[in-house]
């Protein structure tokens, strides 16, 4: 730091308006002594005399012939610290998810009644089946055309990709209404409440995936409840218990597919169901045919019509209906958390599905099977806590 400036030929202009700024040449000679002793007038009128080293401002100054003198300041660069607390955005999250949830348990509840009050008058699964992705896509179609729902632009790749889900969502659809025309809601429940272990164990040996230790010893209780509820059923049926089972292995490929055929996907959750149920009719439609047919279905709808009466159709569109809503908020829901996380919502509606078909059909149940069913959802419970 220099300690003097001392001007070789002309005096220093001085003006002062907060700060004093003096022009110099652009030839300076600088002095080693301390002080400026060429003028001793503290008023500035024709030289500078400081008692203490002048504070220069900015070295780059120099190049411009002027120095600026000013007295030191707080430096007001540093940023204040201010705590501003920003909205939870995970927790909002949350409550949307919570939100999904819940519309999609209380969807599902209303279409398992519907579902097998048509069963029991209706015994035809395929065609049941059948009718339910029918009205889904015949209500977006109609959404689209009326633009009350954006259509999603999709291409080639879009329908292979899609191909895939829609062949394990139609096997599963059929599994469990097959398994719901033989055996009581129920009991397809708690079989079906073993679908994280088929997810767990299908990420593992097909996806490569692993998981901690808790999350295979919690598999244990959902297993092991599943069986003790099956074994004490009043009313078993092999075929109905194999639908159950045949299903949850379809619906688990079937969100894993779905999972990796929204990834990159400009389509969103509910039109990637409503493309889903159109695939999936053209896939079911020829194989209902061929496996009941017409005739099977205008004598079955005749019986059925004679014996409820007109309520017979209004349960149809009904079950029809809240199927593919059901449907629709739970791939909204799989279009914001993983397809393991989706596996574990699923099995926890399956509570309230249980509970209320036991009420609503007046189910017998033993102590044991109920045993069994508290079992699997306690041991889904334990897998959820593992799991996160």
């Amino acid at each position: 730091m220099f300690s003097s400036i001392k001007p070789v030929s002309s005096s220093i202009s001085t003006a002062i308006s907060g700060s004093v700024r003096r022009s110099i040449p652009t030839k300076l000679k600088f002095s080693p002594l301390p002080i400026i002793k060429n003028c001793h007038n503290q008023s500035f009128n024709s030289s500078v005399s400081h008692q203490k080293p002048l504070h220069i401002s900015s070295a780059s100054n120099f190049k411009r012939g002027e120095v600026k003198v000013e007295a030191y300041e707080a430096d007001r660069s540093r940023p204040l610290d201010i705590n501003i607390e920003l909205p939870d955005e995970q927790s909002a999250q949350k409550l949307k998810i919570g939100i999904y949830f819940a519309t999609w348990w209380a969807l599902n509840v209303v279409f398992n009644i519907y579902n097998k009050k048509v069963l029991n008058a209706f015994p035809y699964p395929w065609l049941t089946s059948t009718l339910s992705l029918a009205c889904g896509s015949l209500m977006m179609l109609v959404s689209w055309a009326t633009r009350i729902a954006d259509a999603p632009k999709t291409d080639l790749d879009f329908w292979k990709t899609l191909f895939p889900v829609a062949l394990a969502h139609t096997i599963g659809h059929v599994a469990a209404t097959v398994s719901m025309s033989k055996v009581a809601v129920s009991f397809t429940h708690i079989i079906k409440s073993g679908e994280p272990a088929f997810s767990v164990l299908v990420s593992r040996f097909f996806m490569g995936e692993t998981f901690p230790l808790p999350v295979y010893l919690s598999l244990l209780p959902i297993i092991g409840g599943c069986a003790l509820a099956a074994i004490t059923e009043l009313n078993f049926n092999i075929t109905g218990f194999m639908g159950a089972m045949i299903s949850n292995l379809a619906f688990v490929f079937r969100n894993i597919f779905s999972k990796k055929g929204m990834k990159g996907k400009s389509v969103s959750g509910m039109n990637y169901y409503a493309c889903l149920s159109m695939m999936s009719l053209v896939i079911l439609t020829p194989f209902a045919i061929a496996v009941e047919g017409p005739q099977m279905w205008a004598a079955g709808w005749q019986n059925a019509v004679s014996q409820v009466g007109p309520n017979f159709v209004w349960w149809v569109v009904a079950q029809s209906v809240f199927y593919h809503l059901y449907n629709q908020v739970s791939y909204m829901s799989l279009d914001q958390i993983s397809p393991l996380t989706f596996s574990i919502g699923n099995t926890m509606k399956r509570i309230s599905v249980i509970v209320a078909s036991i009420i609503i059909f007046h189910t017998p149940i033993q102590p044991v099977n109920a045993l069994g069913a508290a079992i699997a959802i306690l041991g889904t419970f334990l897998y959820s806590q593992a799991k996160q």
